[in-house]
This record gives C-alpha cells, sequence and structure tokens, in this order.
C-alpha cells in the first residue's frame, strides 16, 4: 500500500495530539515522503545485503549483482542461475551468499509465498520470513514499512529509532526495549509514521 493523504493527515494529528516532543519534530522535519517500493523478493534481497554494513557498500553490491543478472531483473528464477562462488565474486561474504541461496530457494520450492504475504497481519508475516536464513524480526519490520507499507509498526532494536529517542527525549543513554516501547505506545496506532520522523529527526541540526 501507499500512504494516502487522508491518513497521513489523521496520523499526524494523533501524534501530534499524544507526543508534544514528537509535534516539534514533525513540524522541524516537514511533510511525510515515505512511499514504499514495489518488489517483495527485491526488498528482501536489498536487507539481507545491507546487513552490518554501509548503505554506500550494500548499495554497490547490489548494482555489481544486478548488473551481472543483466539483462534479466532481480527475481528468484534469475537468481537462482548464480552460484555460491558466482556470489561471491560479487563481494559478498560467505554468510550473505548462504543467506541469499536459502530466500531464493524458499521462494522457489513455494515454501515461502511472498505474493499472498500482504493478506496476513504484521506478526503472521514476521513468522512467515523468519524461517529464512539471515532475516530476523527487524530485517521484517523494515520490510513492512518500506514495502508493504504497513501503518503501525515500531522497531525497538533499531539503533537509529533508539538513538532518535535518547536525543529527543533526553535520556542519559540509549533506552532499552521495554522503555523504547514505552515511549512509542501514544504513537499506536500510527507508529510508522512516527518512526519515519524519528529517523528524519537524527539529520536535524
Amino acid at each position: 500500500m501507499s500512504f494516502s493523504p487522508d491518513h497521513v493527515a489523521r496520523a499526524l494529528r494523533h501524534l501530534r495530539k499524544q507526543d508534544p516532543v514528537l509535534a516539534e519534530v514533525i513540524r522541524r522535519v516537514g511533510p511525510f515522503e515515505l512511499q514504499p517500493k514495489r518488489g517483495r523478493f527485491q526488498a528482501l534481497v536489498r536487507s539481507i545485503l545491507a546487513q552490518q554494513i554501509s548503505t554506500a557498500v550494500a548499495r554497490s553490491m547490489l548494482r555489481k549483482l544486478e548488473a551481472r543478472l543483466v539483462p534479466n531483473k532481480l527475481s528468484a528464477e534469475n537468481l537462482a542461475r548464480l552460484s555460491f562462488d558466482d556470489l561471491r565474486s560479487l563481494g559478498l561474504s560467505r554468510q550473505k551468499a548462504t543467506y541469499l541461496q536459502d530466500l531464493t530457494a524458499k521462494v522457489l520450492d513455494g515454501s515461502l509465498r511472498l505474493h499472498r504475504v500482504h493478506r496476513l497481519t504484521d506478526e503472521e508475516i514476521i513468522d512467515e520470513l523468519i524461517q529464512v536464513k539471515g532475516i530476523g524480526r527487524w530485517t521484517v519490520q523494515m520490510f513492512l514499512i518500506f514495502c508493504l507499507g504497513r501503518p503501525d509498526v515500531f522497531a525497538p532494536d533499531d539503533f537509529g529509532l533508539r538513538s532518535a529517542i535518547q536525543k529527543l527525549y533526553g535520556l542519559p543513554e540509549l533506552p532499552k526495549r521495554a522503555e523504547a516501547e514505552e515511549i512509542a505506545a501514544p504513537w499506536r496506532p500510527h507508529a510508522t509514521i512516527a518512526s519515519w520522523y524519528l529517523w528524519r529527526s537524527l539529520d536535524l541540526p
């Protein structure tokens, strides 16, 4: 889904009313601009590539992978044609090559049905996707936000969100999971939009 103007307007009214700190962040950041990206398999590939490396390195790795598949697109069927050594030659670690092969195999054998995940609840999607090697709860939460556009996702283990909460709410140290979830509770059922503003707040002077 995409975030409709009406949904965003309702969410912003709720967030401003419930959390004065977030209201100030919304004022300073400006309009909400997140648009979920299509391509569920591609989104999971990007998530696996991005683990524990910089965004720039992950993008470079993705470009090399896509170039290797030309003239074909990045899909499970096309990725399956690359061997483990092919993936390693593109700069992937042994772990990431293994993870991509496991994701590809599960999509192709039907044990992971990405075409139907939109019918599931957030928690059901998490349960479905964490069966893939290298995909954990945080990765699926990013998938829910940036691919499926689910409206009420909060990832308390995300370092960026915890850093933003520490900074904005004047905490002496990074909040633990329980503390982050307590601060986020008033944002429901619009935690995704709140999270986007928290990430953007990290770029504010």
